[in-house]
């Protein structure tokens, strides 16, 4: 698989990996041996970034088009998240509750049609 697909299974932004991960390409042993055994640059980029905005998202507990609408265009580090977090922005309040609002909602229509399946 592509460098780029391999980055995004392994939740990690593609421009911070190292060299021969970018220009080469990824075989599913590959894979899953980073996925078992992750590398030391590897656990370094998952616990302190820049993360992808799907992470990103994740971590602050929005949609990635929170993030947009937020103006958050660039990767963030773990650091960058923490003190979002902290300070408690005003369109980070609004979107984490839009996004609970709108999980709430996805878990109630799938209730019903399990409900309806049954």
């Amino acid at each position: 698989m592509k460098a780029e697909t391999a980055a995004k299974k392994l939740g990690v932004l593609l421009d911070a990996t190292p060299e021969d991960f970018r220009t080469g390409t990824v075989t599913r042993s590959r894979l899953n041996e980073l996925l078992e055994s992750p590398p030391e640059w590897l656990v370094e980029l998952r616990r302190s970034g820049p993360h992808p905005r799907p992470v990103v998202a994740a971590k602050l507990g929005v949609s990635i088009a929170g993030l947009r609408r937020a103006g958050i265009e660039e990767p963030l580090t773990s650091d960058q998240i923490q003190e979002l977090l902290q300070e408690k922005p005003e369109w980070l309040v609004r979107e984490r509750a839009t996004h609970a609002e709108v999980m709430a909602e996805n878990a109630r229509v799938k209730r019903e049609r399990a409900a309806k399946a049954d």
